[in-house]
């Protein structure tokens, strides 16, 4: 399958924050300019994963109204638009995962329209109001839909200021807000990508998703992507101790804080090693010793 480019204006003013990148090398880069980079970065990313994935796209755990706004707005301000349209496109890959419906399927489309190419595409512009009916019965997430433009903005005016303070606010918009917003396009991107073309296969799902510990560390805990095809319902992604999953551990922290509350996590029967059918099968698959030697 191959799509025409045919690029959007949310695409054009994509590729723009790219070539804003290049004044760094006019601003410089300070100490304070990386320290501001880095917490934009993480939090909008929570934005992202937290919110606009593991909350808006799957409902893994409940929230209060005025939470979930603060939500939706966190997840705008990283500039992947709202959390409607977000959640809508989402479900829809789920349900149509590495077939010719999806929508970013790196299986029959190939690394680059996966990866960014279906993102600057007009052709998805819009999305099915009738899947995310359970959130656009909410005037203020409608709102923030329709008007995608104003929390990446404030994320930009925010990091102007804060580079005021520290003496070169155009260091602070390029370092912090610009420079942020490229990686963390790419670290999102790269779960409809890359998890789907390199890493190991815990369970049999159907489609191409695997789990990845370097892609887990750059996305906060996102790189286990197998883990999600297999049980989405799950706010908790790296299903045993040693998966390094940060979203979920931020998760923990407001449920103690009483701002969410009834998270889910996988059933205790996907823990079991029998439960594991990629394994399984990957281990019946593979010849003996003895049979190796014959063959």
């Amino acid at each position: 399958m191959h799509r025409s480019i045919n690029i959007s204006l949310p695409g054009i003013l994509f590729v723009m924050v790219h070539l804003a990148c290049i004044a760094v090398f006019w601003t410089g880069i300070a100490w304070w300019a990386v320290g501001l980079c880095a917490f934009m970065f993480f939090t909008r990313k929570f934005g992202i994963t937290g919110a606009f994935h593991r909350y808006f796209s799957h409902r893994s755990y409940k929230t209060s109204r005025p939470f979930q706004f603060f939500l939706a707005f966190l997840g705008g301000a990283a500039a992947q638009k709202g959390a409607l349209w977000w959640a809508a496109h989402h479900r829809h890959h789920h349900k149509h995962s590495d077939t010719e419906l999806d929508i970013h399927s790196a299986k029959l489309e190939g690394f680059y329209w996966s990866h960014v190419g279906w993102v600057l595409s007009k052709e998805y512009e819009e999305y099915d109001a009738n899947s995310v009916r359970d959130l656009n019965k909410f005037p203020e997430l409608v709102w923030l839909d329709r008007y995608i433009f104003i929390p990446p903005v404030v994320a930009a005016v925010f990091c102007f200021l804060v580079g005021h303070l520290f003496g070169n606010a155009w260091e602070g918009l390029v370092v912090g807000f610009f420079i942020s917003t490229v990686i963390l396009y790419h670290t999102t991107f790269s779960i409809n990508s890359l998890c789907h073309m390199f890493g190991s296969r815990r369970y049999e799902t159907g489609e191409e998703s695997k789990n990845s510990l370097w892609l887990a560390i750059l996305t906060m805990g996102e790189g286990w992507h197998n883990n999600h095809h297999h049980y989405p319902l799950s706010c908790r992604q790296g299903f045993f101790w040693y998966e390094l999953d940060i979203t979920y551990y931020i998760l923990l922290g407001l449920e103690k804080l009483g701002l969410v509350w009834e998270l889910q996590a996988p059933p205790k029967r996907m823990l079991k090693p029998e439960a594991m059918t990629a394994i399984n099968k990957l281990k019946v698959e593979e010849p003996t010793p003895e049979l190796a030697e014959v063959a």
